[in-house]
């Protein structure tokens, strides 16, 4: 069984979202009988932005610039473990109603035309089945469905929204109001580490 961890937080040791996607990696550990983890850290090695030369690599023009071959090979490796891995987990921290760019940069690696979705006359079809993908949110505010300021919410949504287009339903960890108070912020990490805690081992889970 392989796992793929992956975190975009730029807060190293302080960041919530780190804290809770490595809980939940260990609780998979723990309690997973073959376990084989792959990290990568987002914040640490960022993929760059997808630019003109990229677009036309992907028609076949051969790049000219060594910087964009080198990461269209990274670009490879990427897509390559998002497929092998059964689980993936991700931090993904809420910046400016959203999420990191570092995120959105991966993301545009393992959405793929032909590979994780494609398109048909019925529409698109997502082409991952089979995968499970957790993913930790931390907001430093209340963006909940019921909150004044749901409607900044765009982390979430867009995620929720991005996996179940390529096949997937993620589950999802919520650590709220983080930057709220010192108080606040030690109950929204209690409560995603306890759900954490409380999460499914991957041999339960395909049993159910």
């Amino acid at each position: 069984m392989k796992l793929l961890h992956v975190d975009s937080s730029i807060l190293g040791g302080h960041s919530v979202s780190r804290q809770v996607s490595a809980a939940v990696v260990q609780q998979l550990r723990a309690t997973s009988g073959d376990l084989t983890v792959t990290y990568r850290d987002l914040a640490a090695k960022p993929f760059s932005h997808l630019s003109g030369e990229h677009l036309a690599a992907a028609q076949g023009a051969t790049p000219e610039s060594v910087a964009v071959r080198d990461d269209l090979a990274a670009s490879a490796i990427a897509l390559d473990e998002f497929l092998a891995a059964d689980v993936v987990v991700i931090g993904a921290p809420m910046y400016n109603f959203t999420i990191p760019s570092q995120l959105k940069a991966w993301i545009d690696r393992v959405l793929v035309a032909g590979k994780t979705f494609k398109y048909s006359e019925t529409g698109v079809q997502g082409l991952v089945t089979g995968k499970r993908v957790i993913v930790v949110v931390s907001r430093g505010g209340f963006y909940g469905a019921d909150s004044p300021a749901a409607g900044f919410e765009h982390l979430e949504t867009y995620l929720r929204g991005v996996f179940g287009f390529i096949g997937v339903t993620p589950e999802v960890i919520v650590a709220e109001g983080v930057q709220i108070s010192p108080e606040q912020r030690e109950k929204a990490l209690a409560g995603a580490l306890a759900a954490a805690g409380s999460l499914q081992t991957v041999e339960n889970r395909q049993a159910a």
